[in-house]
């Protein structure tokens, strides 16, 4: 994740400069030894290897906390910084009144839950209206700071957590890169998937078709290595209700890894989730699915439920988030659902494949 703090130390003279941190990234234990420069420009968006090149010439690549060259061989678990004498462009967030929705709260974090059709944070076209802004003024009202711990999508719902002072941001990241934090969700996919448990494996980098999308690589160096486990909550023939837990954390990873078998999520829209992949040509099924889509115009994926070890306590502490209004209602409708004779004959044979 980006963090843009001061991060000077004690013991710096009066003379060195500001730096202020611009990326920082923990590499995956699984990575597979590779150049900085390299693994840089696969993880920082819309950057040449020429800017990281001359970043490390000028010392403000960090490893553990030395400058490194731009040949450095990036190994697993390395704490990568970019710092630069300079704040970063277009990163100050501004209070906005926005309503919020808090699971939890308590002098050290707290934990809100996000609905859908909200971006987490500015950028991209998108800077205002963003989570992050409802947060800062939330915040600010109590003079206090808030330090977003993890995102999800602007499309999917449910819990994320939030710290409130650099330390507990530090201690609650490196359990999000450890992989020792639970993060459970629930989402609709296209088809009858089989078996009822599994785990999808598979490196995920950026799409070069379509920056916007991700995939399964190939090629091991080109994505980072991504763990999905699932299990089948209720079928409905046409598509499956399932509960996914993370090993690791990628960009749109439960996305991606559903897709790359064949089974994307309902309405995903990026990942072409909302044509009707399963079913038959009836047009009573094809307008019930239309519907569906009306109802919650965005992919079926809720964070429902995470837990983590409080930084000041050392309680192993567990969150519910509520299934949104827009997927409870898509799923009665799959519930009460009844194919006619004609489409149990012809199309109820086709959802195995």
């Amino acid at each position: 994740m980006d963090i843009d703090s001061h991060i000077t130390t004690h013991d710096e003279p009066a003379t060195a400069p500001v730096l202020y941190e611009h990326y920082h990234f923990t590499v995956d234990r699984r990575q597979s030894t590779i150049r900085i420069d390299k693994y840089l420009t696969t993880h920082i968006e819309k950057i040449s290897r020429n800017r990281i090149q001359a970043a490390a010439d000028a010392h403000y690549i960090m490893v553990n906390g030395k400058p490194v060259k731009p040949s450095y061989q990036v190994k697993p678990d390395d704490e990568i910084s970019i710092v630069m004498p300079f704040e970063r462009r277009g990163v100050e967030i501004l209070p906005e009144e926005i309503p919020l929705t808090i699971l939890y709260e308590d002098d050290v974090l707290l934990v809100v839950d996000k609905p859908p059709n909200m971006v987490v944070h500015p950028g991209h076209g998108n800077y205002s209206g963003t989570l992050l802004n409802g947060l800062v003024y939330y915040s600010r009202q109590k003079n206090e700071k808030a330090f977003l711990v993890h995102r999800i999508d602007k499309d999917t719902s449910g819990a994320l957590a939030v710290a409130k002072s650099e330390e507990a941001l530090m201690f609650l990241s490196n359990q999000f890169s450890l992989h020792t934090s639970k993060r459970l969700y629930m989402a609709l996919v296209w088809g009858n998937l089989q078996p009822d448990e599994g785990t999808i494996t598979g490196h995920i980098g950026r799409d070069p078709n379509d920056r916007l999308r991700f995939k399964v690589m190939t090629d091991e160096n080109a994505g980072r290595y991504a763990v999905t486990h699932y299990r089948v909550l209720e079928r409905f023939g046409y598509v499956t209700l399932i509960e996914c837990r993370l090993e690791t954390g990628r960009t749109h990873q439960i996305r991606v890894h559903m897709n790359h078998i064949g089974h994307p999520l309902f309405n995903d829209e990026r990942y072409g989730g909302d044509a009707i992949r399963k079913g038959t040509i009836f047009s009573k099924y094809r307008q019930f699915i239309i519907n569906c889509f009306e109802i919650m115009p965005r992919q079926a994926l809720h964070a429902r439920l995470l837990g983590f070890v409080h930084p000041a306590t050392g309680e192993e502490m567990i969150f519910e988030s509520p299934l949104p209004d827009d997927f409870a209602k898509v799923l009665e409708k799959w519930r009460n659902y009844r194919p006619s004779t004609d489409e149990q004959l012809i199309g109820m044979t086709a959802n195995d494949a």
